[in-house]
């Protein structure tokens, strides 16, 4: 039941928006360029849409056959260096997205997003819902992060 509140919710936030602010950071799709600004909706039934400057990706939930989530964490060296050494305490995260589908003749391509920090959570459990696959998580931390 927790779990049905939980996509429904998801599914609410990601449609009331515009949807998660994401970077297409690179991959196998030639048509969007790497590190290009955009947006990922999860608001149609039938795929998933990636726009970005003038180009637009969809990709249909039944040919998506992997959702992997990960972090980057850095520490901020360089702020305490120049500013404070309180900067040693804080972390920057950065919230990894990772798709794998099949095009539409048949091969197997893969695109990388890195996802705006406050979007990421409901966007994974709408993936979750929509694709029927189960999230991987590269480590502990990001199980943490993306489980809430």
């Amino acid at each position: 039941m927790r779990i049905l509140v939980l996509t429904l919710l998801a599914c609410v936030c990601l449609q009331a928006g515009d949807g998660a602010g994401a970077r297409y950071v690179g991959g196998t799709v030639a048509a969007i360029a790497a590190n290009s600004d955009g947006l990922i909706r999860t608001t149609d039934d039938l795929f998933l849409e990636y726009k970005a400057k003038g180009r637009e990706m969809h990709v249909e939930y039944n040919k998506i056959n992997l959702i992997e989530y990960g972090q980057n964490v850095d520490r901020r060296i360089v702020m305490a260096a120049l500013v404070s050494p309180l900067f040693l305490l804080s972390k920057k995260r950065q919230h990894f997205l990772s798709l794998g589908y099949t095009d539409g003749e048949g091969r197997q391509q893969a695109m990388v997003f890195r996802v705006d920090k406050g979007k990421i959570r409901a966007l994974l459990v709408s993936l979750e819902a929509r694709t029927g696959l189960k999230v991987q998580f590269q480590d502990e931390q990001a199980r943490k992060a993306g489980k809430g």
